[in-house]
């Protein structure tokens, strides 16, 4: 495989690097922590709209990183958000990550409610996590729930909503973003139809790298 990049730390390097090229290539510039989370959600999507849809609100990066620092937990609306999470820098961190999907309270008073157990796994999550880091990827009912706590005064160490899909995701983010702004509440937005379990992840991982100091996550992990 003559001229192949092999090491998983190179490729991780370079992939950044065509990242980092390609964005500049096609106009676009950020702060150096907001481009740190922007890379690695185009390097788990090779996506470049992200450039265009992430949103960015309160300083989110350093309210992320100072709740990573703090031992605050990260939620998740998904098990598959969960598991891409990076287990070795939580560890570094002294951190740990939830998701309540499967949770049997959450089953019954879904069923019992006639609702989503995104809805009810969000709000379990609340009452058990003030002031965790709250990440949304696929359910955008998780995401309205959270917007209407955040109105009513709950207040997440940082919101993330990248619901993906077609039914209610537009929508679901729109809240998010006016509420955020509304109660002035750090968040990071990825606005329209994309997003999902694997971004999220990623945008959980940029921020638990910076707060852990870890420079190469193929030697983390």
């Amino acid at each position: 495989m003559k001229g192949i990049v092999t090491d998983p730390s190179g490729i991780e390097r370079r992939s950044m690097e065509i990242i980092g090229q390609e964005l500049k290539e096609r106009g676009f510039s950020f702060e150096p922590s907001e481009e740190a989370v922007l890379k690695r959600i185009i390097h788990a999507s090779a996506d470049f709209d992200y450039a265009e849809n992430l949103v960015f609100l309160g300083d989110p990066v350093k309210a992320g990183i100072s709740a990573f620092r703090a031992r605050r937990s990260v939620v998740t609306d998904t098990n598959m958000a969960k598991a891409g999470i990076s287990k070795a820098a939580l560890q570094k961190l002294g951190g740990d990550s939830f998701c309540y999907m499967s949770d049997p309270e959450v089953l019954l008073e879904a069923g019992r409610r006639n609702t989503t157990r995104a809805e009810i796994s969000m709000r379990k999550a609340c009452r058990e996590h003030p002031g965790g880091v709250f990440a949304v990827g696929n359910a955008p009912t998780a995401l309205f729930a959270l917007a209407d706590l955040c109105e009513e005064g709950f207040r997440p160490s940082l919101l993330i909503g990248m619901p993906v899909g077609f039914v209610n995701v537009r929508e679901s983010k729109e809240r998010a973003l006016e509420v955020c702004r509304k109660m002035q509440l750090p968040a990071i937005l990825a606005m329209g139809r994309k997003g999902g379990s694997s971004v999220t992840a990623a945008c959980v991982n940029a921020l638990l790298y910076l707060a852990a100091g870890m420079a190469d996550p193929e030697k983390r992990s």
